[in-house]
């Protein structure tokens, strides 16, 4: 799971109101705003010495990503704590993710938690997140998925993107909430029309599946479609497996083979053993034991699933008796040297 950093770096001030003189604030925001860092600094400055804590938080986030002055996370750190002290939100969460990365500071996940939390309860959407994958994962404290369903859901109402999915995992798995399919494809949906690779596939899974809803392959094609062309490997494989059979698209196997070929070179056990498959068949391929034996193999190394691997050993079982010795000599050397993209 992924830690939010969006606050942190690429951070925008607008809607920030400055504290201390409203010329120098303004001025400073201006010059930022303009890529004028080194004015920002010289008008930020004489602020944050004097105590303002949003001028601090602008100059940690200078600090941290080098924006005027020299990178430097001890100082950005610094600066982050002094307005973050004040009850500065954003100080507070970038403060959690410089505890959290170890980036100035020596890591410590308990005090990342501390200033996420404080952020959390001021109701940043980012640290709100943050906190919920911490209990969801028990870094520095018990495991809690209630804790952490709790926490994705104040962010996700906010609109936060991961905080959605992730939600939508807990409700589809039955993880600190009880499990609901229908809310998880509320969550889900959210995510996904954000744009997110991940909750697409998944939304992609409910419909092919028929989970909680009507099956529908054409939905669930649309939604693999979205994933996959934004490079989600699971959606990718599932594409290709519906251009295969003809479910929700019509049958194409050259489709099949585009959409397996970008997944079993990243390497995706359940599109290796669609390649196999294929070369073995000659389905859209030329036909091609070589190739059949060693998307097998690989596949059957790689395959979590005991039915996928079992298959993959079965199809190079079989190709293997079809082929001379120098075939599957070659086919092993090819397996061998293959290395993901």
């Amino acid at each position: 799971k992924t830690i939010v950093v969006g606050g942190l770096l690429g951070l925008s001030l607008f809607g920030v109101a400055m504290a201390g003189p409203l010329e120098d604030g303004e001025a400073g925001q201006a010059a930022y705003q303009s890529g004028d860092y080194a004015a920002a600094m010289r008008y930020w400055r004489p602020l944050a010495d004097e105590g303002d804590a949003h001028a601090q938080f602008s100059l940690g986030m200078m600090y941290a990503t080098g924006q005027g002055v020299p990178q430097d996370d001890a100082q950005a750190v610094a600066w982050y704590r002094k307005a973050a002290e004040q009850g500065n939100a954003r100080a507070q969460y970038s403060l959690g993710m410089m505890y959290d990365d170890g980036a100035g500071v020596r890591r410590d996940y308990g005090q990342a938690l501390v200033w996420y939390r404080k952020a959390a309860e001021q109701g940043n959407a980012n640290a709100q997140f943050n906190v919920g994958l911490i209990y969801d994962d028990g870094w520095s404290v018990p495991q809690d998925h209630g804790q952490a369903a709790a926490w994705y859901r104040k962010a996700a109402d906010q609109g936060n993107v991961l905080a959605q999915l992730y939600l939508g995992q807990m409700y589809y798995n039955g993880q600190g909430v009880p499990q609901d399919y229908a809310q998880a494809l509320v969550w889900y949906s959210k995510a996904a029309e954000q744009g997110n690779a991940d909750a697409q596939s998944a939304l992609g899974t409910i419909y092919d599946d028929g989970v909680g809803v009507p099956q529908d392959h054409g939905q669930a094609a649309a939604w693999y479609r979205k994933a996959a062309e934004q490079g989600n490997i699971d959606a990718q494989s599932r594409l290709g497996q519906m251009y295969d059979n003809g479910d929700g698209v019509p049958q194409d196997y050259s489709q099949a083979l585009v959409w397996y070929r970008k997944a079993a070179e990243q390497g995706n056990a359940n599109a290796q053993l669609g390649l196999g498959l294929m070369y073995d068949t000659g389905h859209g391929v030329p036909l091609d034991y070589e190739q059949a034996h060693m998307w097998f193999n690989l596949a059957a190394s790689r395959a979590e699933d005991a039915k996928v691997r079992q298959t993959a050993v079965k199809g190079r079982d079989e190709v293997a008796a079809r082929m001379t010795r120098a075939q599957i000599a070659e086919a092993q050397r090819l397996a061998r040297d293959w290395t993901p993209k």
